[in-house]
């Protein structure tokens, strides 16, 4: 049984929200921010985020060519053009919010590779300049100077050309999400780690919120006027209707490299993979698209086989004439469906859902929790 005082301070709340991910912060936050006299809690089961927001690569990024080329064949022109918009705005509003310092926001360039069966990408650069102009406000991708992916160290048959996006950077995911944590207490949200919500229901009144708790081995019930699930990839756990499907995607840092040849962040193979400096480290993570099957879970393990590709091609591709040795390797599990789009709804009267993300969580978070948050307060 719990206490009187903790059953008053701790239980009940105006808003709940569940997950403390990048959309479930920026949700307390933007819920704060519409009302700020209400009590927000954010109800997370992890000892960190559980899902992605603290193990993605830290890339600030909207899209690359090869990648929205790939999504105009199966969506929309004006649905891929809303998603990039959707990126855009939720990347300004989170360096807005938490300030470029605070998350080491770094533009050093971003680049896409193109090996040689991509190259009919450069003949589709000003079509997707004019797609994204009023976007961006600008022309987002221009032709690399030549000679630049070799003053990089590239393995010249695996980069035959490099596409410069002038909108995107890098940032310490990290001190991101501690600079979340932190303007949440700032604000006077409560955020509960080893808060795993096993059931919840809605009276019509207030959302009853079943939680465990792991230390007495026991359902402690929490209530909020209003609620949100914001738990990405393990959405179905709650609702099992829900249309997302888990997707890992694993990781590898290496050791401080003594003459690292590059800075920025560089994708290849349509987003697939994706690699970046941090400070003198190379972050190298992708081959998801190896094994699409083996990749549909909820698992936060690594495995051989996308471990050892990621090994081959930083040997062979990204740096094969610079020695390194791997620190260390993880996995992160992202949120898909059949649609990019994020899922944004009303599940019931007074529980908003707010979910798949599509691997874009570090640029869509902030606008989608900020979106779930308008629909709680209304």
């Amino acid at each position: 049984m719990i206490s009187f005082w903790e059953r008053e301070s701790f239980t009940r709340y105006n808003y709940a929200i569940i997950g403390s991910g990048i959309v479930g912060l920026s949700a307390a936050i933007s819920v704060k921010e519409l009302s700020p006299n209400s009590r927000v809690v954010v109800l997370e089961r992890g000892l960190f985020p559980t899902g992605a927001s603290t193990k993605n690569a830290g890339f600030a990024c909207i899209g690359s060519p090869t990648e929205l080329l790939a999504d105009l064949k199966t969506m929309p022109e004006q649905e891929v053009c809303s998603l990039v918009a959707l990126r855009h705005q939720g990347l300004l509003l989170l360096r807005k919010r938490l300030g470029d310092a605070a998350i080491d926001y770094q533009t050093y360039g971003s680049y896409e590779i193109l090996g040689p069966d991509e190259l009919y990408c450069l003949n589709r650069l000003p079509q997707l300049n004019q797609l994204l102009q009023h976007i961006v406000q600008g022309e987002a991708f221009g032709l690399a100077p030549n000679g630049l992916a070799t003053s990089f160290g590239f393995n010249p048959d695996f980069a035959k050309a490099m596409v410069i996006n002038h909108f995107e950077g890098q940032l310490d995911t990290g001190k991101m999400m501690q600079a979340l944590l932190q303007l949440a207490a700032k604000m006077g949200i409560t955020v509960l780690n080893g808060a795993h919500v096993t059931a919840f229901s809605d009276s019509g009144n207030y959302v009853e919120i079943a939680v465990n708790h792991p230390f007495m081995n026991s359902t402690v019930l929490f209530k909020a006027r209003k609620m949100a699930v914001c738990t990405n990839a393990f959405a179905r756990q709650l609702l099992p209707d829900m249309e997302v499907q888990p997707g890992r995607g694993q990781v590898l840092a290496t050791q401080p490299l003594q003459n690292l040849p590059f800075k920025g962040i560089f994708h290849f193979h349509e987003g697939f993979y994706y690699f970046r400096n941090f400070e003198n480290r190379v972050i190298f993570g992708g081959g998801r698209n190896l094994n699409f099957k083996a990749e549909t879970t909820t698992n936060l393990t690594t495995t051989s086989t996308i471990l050892d590709d990621l090994l081959h091609k930083l040997k062979t591709c990204i740096l094969p004439h610079t020695p390194f040795a791997v620190d260390t390797a993880w996995a992160g599990i992202m949120a898909f469906g059949a649609q990019k789009t994020p899922i944004l709804q009303l599940h019931s009267s007074n529980v908003v859902v707010g979910v798949k993300l599509s691997g874009m969580g570090v640029a869509i978070g902030s606008m989608l929790g900020k979106q779930v948050a308008e629909l709680l307060c209304k």
